[in-house]
């Protein structure tokens, strides 16, 4: 069989296997096991389900994650995040919007410290919201400030998502 033939009878298989409502994940795997089996032989395919999922366990290079992801927390809770918006709100308040720029600025600072744009639109929403809602900051104004500067989050390196390529395209 021509392994363009294998490969759409393997989607064909693995849409069937998610209709039955199997994981994703496991479809994925049981799929690939067969059709790897299928062709190259089991005994390559039993040593891969061995050796595969071992040495993508065993590497190290994905523990700078949850000890990133760790490091924007320590910084949360040492009030880092507050001190870094308060910094930038003596910066730019003085200038008309300068709240908003301040926000902004302040959400740049801690994506660079914690590396994920969910995080620093979080946290940065805990501590930036309430202060432009008692200035009397337009709610959409407020919260489009907070979003905007959110995503600086995965820009500003060394983002999660920068992390995550580098350690792919080596």
């Amino acid at each position: 069989m021509s392994p363009t033939l294998v490969g759409t009878l393997g989607i064909a298989a693995m849409l069937v296997l998610m209709g039955l409502r199997v994981p994703i994940g496991v479809s994925m795997g049981i799929v690939g096991f067969f059709g790897f089996a299928y062709m190259n032989g089991w005994n390559a395919a039993l040593a891969m389900l061995g050796l595969v999922p071992y040495g993508n366990v065993a590497s190290f290079t994905l523990t700078v994650l949850p000890l990133f992801i760790l490091m924007g927390h320590f910084a949360t809770m040492a009030g880092l995040s507050q001190e870094l918006y308060d910094a930038a709100n003596r910066w730019f308040g003085h200038f008309r919007g300068g709240l908003a720029m301040a926000t902004v600025v302040a959400c740049g600072g801690f994506a660079a410290i914690c590396g994920s744009s969910l995080a620093t639109a979080a946290t940065m929403g805990t501590i930036a919201l309430p202060e432009m809602r008692k200035v009397g900051y337009n709610p959409k104004l407020a919260t489009g400030c907070i979003a905007a500067g959110g995503t600086h989050g995965i820009m500003i390196p060394p983002s999660v998502m920068f992390l995550i390529y580098g350690l792919l395209t080596e």
